[in-house]
């Protein structure tokens, strides 16, 4: 190989390599620029919480139809709420593994004002019904079998479960791209369900809320 091809593929290597990074997106700050939300994973870490709430970015609408009756979905059906957003699939091991700590998690503190919206991904939809009913869970989920909910959500598309959990303003407040059992998650929804709230709730107000700087 001569010197100029060599440094040719030295070259043609590099910008592939700064291409491939830019991709993974990690970096010290799992926040982007900006007003919404964009996940970046900081040295590969699976659990990441954003505090002070100054520090947190609202998601995207997340909305598709309803796993079981079809109906539209929506995150903006839940405005004012705490809102535990969770992908998951019924072929998912990891998944059946905490659904049983989802739902306990949600029967607690519903009347706190929290909402759990799941993200079923890559699933066949009757077998999706079925397991939402054999496990007797009682929040909706979106169905999205492609995948598009999910890629506004901007967490990685490979990792199920992920649980992303949002503060009355539906901002991200914590991702955990692993299992999550009740005596993590129930604290933190708690937590998030105390913090001042001044916007509007679901059934008195648009699905819009001021999200204080």
């Amino acid at each position: 190989m001569t010197p100029a091809v060599k440094t040719g593929a030295v070259l043609v290597a590099i910008v592939a390599l700064v291409v491939v990074l830019a991709g993974c997106g990690t970096g010290d700050d799992a926040v982007a620029q900006g007003d919404t939300f964009e996940f970046v994973s900081p040295n590969g870490q699976t659990s990441i919480t954003y505090d002070p709430p100054s520090a947190r970015k609202r998601v995207a609408d997340l909305r598709g139809e309803n796993v079981v009756d079809n109906s539209p979905l929506a995150l903006s059906d839940f405005t004012g709420d705490v809102v535990v957003v969770n992908v998951w699939g019924q072929w998912c091991a990891p998944c059946r593994a905490e659904v049983g700590d989802l739902e306990q998690t949600f029967e607690r503190t519903r009347g706190l004002g929290v909402a759990f919206l799941g993200i079923n991904f890559r699933d066949n939809q009757t077998d999706a019904q079925d397991y939402i009913a054999n496990n007797k869970i009682s929040y909706p989920s979106i169905f999205d079998y492609p995948g598009r909910t999910l890629v506004r959500l901007t967490t990685p598309t490979s990792v199920v479960p992920t649980t992303v959990v949002l503060d009355r303003y539906h901002r991200a407040a914590a991702v955990f791209l692993r299992t999550i059992s009740a005596e993590e998650l129930e604290p933190l929804v708690r937590r998030l369900a105390a913090e001042p709230y001044d916007g509007p709730r679901a059934s008195t107000a648009p699905s819009t809320a001021t999200v204080p700087s």
